[in-house]
């Protein structure tokens, strides 16, 4: 598991802006995709958890996002 985020790492250091607008568009494109083929009776457990695990990222990120703007240089 190390390894994996050794590379991931890498990868975001070589990456720009629209690689990693690239990598959002790919991932919300499966969200669609798997949004798709869950039942209807499933759906509003699924709406949950998504909520849940968008919130808990979204709010890091720019607590951030807007520490890193509000850095002196």
């Amino acid at each position: 598991m190390k390894s994996l985020f050794y590379y991931g790492n890498r990868y975001i250091k070589k990456s720009d802006w629209k690689d990693l607008a690239m990598i959002k568009f790919c991932l919300f494109s499966m969200g669609v995709i798997a949004g798709m083929q869950i039942p209807k009776r499933n759906r509003k457990q699924a709406e949950g958890i998504a909520a849940f695990v968008f919130l808990s990222t979204y709010i890091p990120l720019m607590a951030k996002f807007f520490a890193v703007v509000m850095e002196k240089e």
